[in-house]
């Protein structure tokens, strides 16, 4: 159920926070349901509150994933992993970011607990919950900044040949930037690429990890 639309006044006159209800999540969603149903299509939400629109994102990947890979019980936790990883969120107030995370890993986890029944396990759910923890942030998506200063800074999360999963690392500022600009020679010396799909330069992560399988990503070290 889609929690209620305001925590408090205060909030609302002083950062305009207002949750989205449930009838209007799905209407738009469903202006985009192709998307929302492809396992690997990527979705962030710069200002997501406590995960409304998410959430929904997350349950209609997970009826793919199931129907889809639902007789192979390693297949279901590959996918429903690789279903979470492509779901993003910004949100400026700390809680509204953790209760986010919260909310993804409770829906993950409580499908894939009832489809995998004994052969779930606690590694994939530590590589779930360290995957929501790098995609669910606190900061500002107008600055681009995290509640600390710095730059955000999002992982993008790839299966690359079998169970092994690939990790990069991107700032979110050099991401839209690559949408709004055309190539100049500063993308050029920095190796950006020019992606079909999202019709935009992608640029060169700021940082690779080694390929890892999938229930391990959290086992990388991160400097």
């Amino acid at each position: 159920m889609v929690s209620k639309q305001i925590k408090s006044k205060e909030r609302v006159a002083e950062h305009g926070e207002v949750f989205t209800n449930e009838r209007e999540v799905n209407a738009m969603l469903d202006m985009v349901k192709q998307e929302t149903e492809r396992i690997e299509s990527r979705f962030l939400e710069p200002a997501c509150g406590n995960g409304n629109f998410l959430a929904e994102v997350l349950n209609r990947k997970l009826a793919v994933v199931k129907k889809q890979y639902g007789k192979s019980a390693l297949e279901y936790e590959k996918y429903s992993i690789l279903a979470l990883s492509s779901i993003y969120g910004v949100d400026i107030m700390e809680d509204n970011a953790k209760e986010c995370r919260t909310r993804l890993y409770d829906i993950w986890n409580k499908a894939y607990t009832k489809q995998c029944k004994a052969e779930a396990n606690d590694a994939a759910r530590e590589a779930a919950n360290f995957i929501i923890r790098h995609n669910i942030l606190y900061g500002d998506a107008l600055t681009m900044l995290r509640n600390d200063g710095k730059p955000i800074v999002f992982a993008q999360w790839d299966l690359v040949s079998g169970n092994k999963m690939k990790r990069r690392d991107y700032r979110l500022d050099q991401l839209m930037k690559g949408h709004d600009s055309q190539m100049d020679l500063e993308m050029l010396m920095g190796g950006w690429e020019f992606d079909e799909e999202t019709q935009a330069w992608i640029p060169s992560p700021i940082k690779e990890y080694p390929l890892m399988n999938y229930w391990e990503v959290q086992d990388a070290i991160e400097s």
